[in-house]
């Protein structure tokens, strides 16, 4: 069970396997002790000694002495050099802030965050610490959750101004964690379009690195997510500290090493372009982030993340339930298509056991390329004569559900909706408007816009009857101006329209709690835990390639849940990257995340159509398990040829094992695949070949794997215990 426990000047966070420490030096500066392995108790001047600390606990600020301090939340001018988490302009236009000690609280449960997506549960218990500015008034106060369930700390910080006058936020990040020397690797997620989230491992050097975005969006080319692993840390040993940040636009992630050979890691909005005014009275409410602890190397870190989302960030509505399998008209019609093919493709698609159809760009305004009508959220009569509500019942009349794709943030310099507010755009007045793939942003920071969002989407749903609903995002910010905002609040421009898309979301997830919301960014520009709050699903890249997307789901794995990653079957040679792989392996690598196909099953053959049904078969077979199971990375495509992958269930009773070959080689031998999550006292029925292992000698020993002739060749293994 968790519990916080307060002896004298010290807070200690505890669960089952993990503690967190903080303590008060004299006068109140909060300083941060440990983070790691369960402690039974904490010795107060011990730690205090090796802080560099006297040992009768004599403190004192003269100096610069904070600046080999290990703090919970610093703040810029007091003598700590380091980069810290909270800069405030105050009245008289200094930035010092000196934050102290005011009063804590222990609270039973997680409190709700204003505005802001964020875990929650009973089966936790928070702390509730108040710093206060003496000379300002300004006021923080941090928030810690520890989990019965989870070896996790959720952080966040309020930012009050309990002044008489303005203040205004030139940064507010939600976590700092000081560790006492630097002898990490950094491993964030890069990448860019089709190619997301590769994973890159460097050692911590002196000065700052890390990842950041400030497109608007969490982004195609970073995560908000960064790890620290021991040198000699692999995927099952070694420790490992993850932070990632429930949030969807713009983001710092850092690790600094110091001076003193002190490594300083930071996590919150990115304050570049930043500032936020705070009248008196006002409060500014940081995003949360959540800190991992594992001492079983990156795999047990990654599953202690996606234990996190599952339980207690993803909608309970879908945690468990079973997702459609779904055929996406992109691929099949592109923009050509009337309401006849839709409906043909959609009668196609059940014949082969697809449970869903989805109407993809195209079917509004005057939309025959990408270069009009977003934003006339209108059926386009021309290829639906009927609108989006016939179309919707003929669909359902060839027995599959009906789904649509909407991209509501965005509108077309060539539409109506910019003919008629050309203001509601994201644009500096005076500067030629940029756009990119033919469009620009709209200010979801105004109130008109998200009303206008609001009422456009819910008109769609309601219209057509769908079940599902594509959200896509597929620009980022430029201009970054707004005729809703006065031109000294030009700032908070970026975190307001954030604020309004998860107003957004929410009220749309509140009054539809049976449709099935699924977040697109081009692919996965915006695939986030603060998106995941409100979508229990997210395209997890535009590259349907499976090869690529070995690389693609792998990564992403690293903090995020494979049940949220969509992933597809598409056609060969793919749209992506022209290769041609196998039909099984396409669905090898599809079937470990929400499945559905991207192709046209008119064009396939019978053999191919009758596969289809096989594979609509076997992931309804694999639901419970995919959804629910253990992820374990067993070979990585960023070290080698190939790719493994498995799902143990809660029980250990079953499990789904993946391997993919990139590219053949001749002279080739069985690969021995060592398998994770077992019970090595259980003994295993693989049932594709019949063949009956010890969980020991699976995991231990390995399964021997002889994968099929040629490239992308793989292989996909259902394992059951017996007795």
């Amino acid at each position: 069970m968790a519990e916080i426990i307060r002896e004298g000047n010290l807070f200690h966070l505890r669960s089952a396997r993990i503690s967190y420490v903080m303590g008060l030096m004299p006068g109140g500066t909060l300083a941060h002790l440990y983070f790691g392995p369960a402690l039974r108790q904490v010795n107060e001047k011990a730690l205090l000694r090796h802080m560099g600390v006297a040992a009768d606990g004599s403190f004192t600020l003269q100096g610069c002495y904070l600046d080999h301090l290990a703090q919970e939340y610093p703040s810029f001018g007091l003598g700590d050099m380091r980069e810290g988490a909270l800069a405030v302009e105050a009245p008289d236009g200094t930035n010092a802030v000196d934050l102290r000690f005011a009063e804590a609280e222990i609270l039973n449960g997680k409190p709700a965050l204003p505005g802001l997506p964020a875990t929650f549960g009973e089966d936790c218990k928070t702390l509730r610490l108040t710093l206060r500015d003496a000379r300002t008034g300004l006021e923080a106060q941090l928030l810690y959750t520890i989990f019965d369930d989870c070896d996790v700390i959720a952080r966040s910080a309020s930012i009050r101004n309990g002044s008489a006058e303005k203040m205004t936020v030139t940064r507010a990040l939600s976590l700092c964690l000081d560790l006492p020397e630097a002898d990490w690797d950094l491993i964030t997620l890069n990448g860019a379009w089709a190619r997301e989230r590769e994973i890159n491992r460097r050692h911590l050097m002196p000065g700052e690195q890390g990842a950041a975005s400030r497109n608007g969006a969490s982004s195609l080319q970073t995560s908000p997510f960064l790890a620290l692993a021991r040198p000699n840390t692999d995927e099952n040993m070694g420790e490992a500290l993850g932070a990632a940040l429930v949030y969807s636009g713009n983001f710092l992630a850092q690790a600094n090493v110091g001076q003193y050979g002190t490594a300083r890691v930071l996590l919150g909005i990115h304050d570049r372009d930043f500032a936020w005014q705070l009248q008196p009275g006002e409060s500014f409410q940081t995003p949360e982030a959540v800190l991992i602890y594992s001492r079983e190397g990156l795999g047990g870190m990654s599953r202690a993340f996606h234990g996190l989302w599952q339980r207690h960030l993803l909608p309970p509505r879908w945690v468990n339930t079973p997702r459609p399998v779904l055929l996406n008209s992109w691929e099949a019609a592109y923009f050509d298509f009337d309401e006849d093919k839709l409906v043909d493709i959609a009668r196609s698609a059940a014949e082969a056991g697809v449970e869903l159809f989805v109407c993809d760009d195209g079917w509004f305004g005057h939309r025959d390329d990408d270069t009009t009508s977003l934003g006339d959220w209108y059926s386009d009569l021309r290829k639906l004569p009927g609108g989006i509500r016939r179309l919707g019942e003929r669909v359902r009349q060839t027995g599959v559900q009906f789904g649509i794709w909407m991209e509501p943030e965005m509108v077309s310099p060539e539409s109506d909706l910019y003919r008629a507010h050309p203001e509601w755009c994201i644009r500096i007045d005076g500067r030629e408007p940029i756009t990119a793939r033919n469009q620009l942003t709209l200010d979801v920071g105004n109130p008109q816009v998200q009303d206008f969002i609001y009422d456009v989407v819910s008109t769609t749903l309601r219209e057509s009857g769908a079940t599902y609903l594509k959200w896509d995002m597929n620009r980022n910010f430029s201009n970054i101006g707004t005729a809703a905002l006065p031109r000294d609040r030009q700032k908070e421009l970026p975190h307001r329209y954030i604020l309004g898309l998860y107003a957004v979301m929410d009220r749309l997830t509140r009054d539809f709690p049976d449709v099935l919301f699924e977040g697109c960014a081009s692919g996965g520009g915006r695939f986030d835990p603060g998106m995941l709050y409100y979508v229990p699903q997210f395209w997890c890249s535009d590259n349907t390639d499976a090869l690529s997307r070995c690389r693609i789901q792998y990564g992403t794995s690293l903090y995020l849940p494979t049940s949220a990653m969509g992933s597809h079957v598409s056609a060969v040679p793919n749209h992506q990257t022209g290769r041609v792989t196998p039909l099984e392996s396409r669905f090898a690598v599809a079937v470990s995340g929400c499945f559905g196909y991207e192709l046209d099953p008119r064009k396939l053959t019978e053999e191919e159509r009758q596969a289809l049904r096989g594979q609509v078969a076997f992931a309804h077979k694999t639901d419970k398990l995919r959804l629910t199971g253990a992820f374990y990375r067993l070979l990585s495509p960023f070290e080698g040829n190939d790719t493994a992958w498995m799902t143990v269930s809660p029980d250990q009773k079953e499990a789904l094992f993946t391997l993919v070959r990139g590219h053949a080689l001749p002279n080739d031998v069985p690969l021995l695949v060592k398998l994770r999550g077992l019970c090595p006292e259980r003994r295993y029925l693989v049932e594709q070949t019949g063949e009956i292992y010890g969980g020991d000698e699976l995991m231990y020993s390995g399964l021997c794997c002889q994968l099929p002739r040629g490239d992308a060749a793989s292989l996909l293994y259902i394992l059951k215990a017996v007795d």
